[in-house]
Formats: C-alpha cells, structure tokens, sequence
C-alpha cells in the first residue's frame, strides 16, 4: 500500500542533516573563538585600568601625606593608562561584535543557518560591557577629580 515511502530516510538527507549540524557546530566553534578573543582584550583592558588606577591613587596619597610635592606626571600617566585601557576594550567589544553579525550574516544568507532569532549575547560580552561602564566611572571620578577615590 505504501511502498513509495520508506521509513528509512534516504543517503542524501542524511548527508544533508549531517552538513547542517556541522555548519552549526563550527559556528559555534567560532562564537567561542571570538569569545576568547574578547576575554584576551578583557584582561588587557583591566590590567591597564587597574595598574593605571592604582598609579594614581598611590602618587595621590604620597602627596596628601607630604611625601612628595610634584606627582602630576606620575597621575597624568595612571589616568593615560586608565583610558588606554578603556579605548582597547571598546574597541575589542566593537569588533566582536561585528565579527559576530558578518559571521551569522554570511550563513544566513547561505541559508546554512535560519537566523530567526536574535543575535543572542554572551556572557563574555556582557562582562566587557559591565567593565567598561566600571572603567568609565574610574576615568570619570580620576578626570573630574570627585567621588570617594579623590
């Protein structure tokens, strides 16, 4: 009665499916490679934000405490170092997310991937954003001299 249909799917939809989740795989291969980028970026930009914040915070008591008297060089090279950092790790988000929607872009347009649903975030970019936002308000508590750090 039904002999046209086999219940065994045939050679080239398994070649198909198998492509499919190969295609999925390797763009999942590359979000986590471009995950790792941006953590290398992440700890970059915090070390420089750091060391940068630390450097100005210890000439500025060497200087409340009557150690020295001339330490702007010194703080103007912890606040360079503070938006160094800051600029690295907007640039690193920038690019990271554009190399992700070029990358989820061309597959769609293949239709190897359907791209129905939203660019989703990770959680790697979300902490480069929360460590921007930190950065910022160091810059902005170093630069315009308030805050509990002045």
């Amino acid at each position: 009665m039904s002999e046209g249909l086999s219940s065994t799917p045939s050679s080239a939809t398994i070649a198909t499916e198998l492509a499919m989740r190969r295609t999925g795989m390797a763009f999942q291969r590359t979000r986590m490679a471009a995950d790792r980028t941006l953590m290398g970026v992440i700890r970059t930009s915090l070390s420089l934000i750091s060391f940068g914040f630390t450097i100005y915070q210890f000439f500025g008591k060497l200087r409340d405490a009557g150690v020295l008297k001339g330490v702007a060089p010194a703080r103007n090279f912890g606040e360079s170092l503070v938006l160094l950092g800051i600029g690295m790790l907007i640039l690193g988000i920038i690019y990271h997310v554009m190399f992700m929607r070029r990358q989820r872009d061309a597959l769609k347009a293949q239709d190897l991937v359907h791209g129905e649903s939203g660019f989703p975030a990770s959680l790697v970019l979300v902490v480069a954003v929360t460590l921007l936002l930190i950065g910022l308000a160091a810059a902005f508590s170093m630069i315009g001299h308030v805050g509990p750090f002045d």
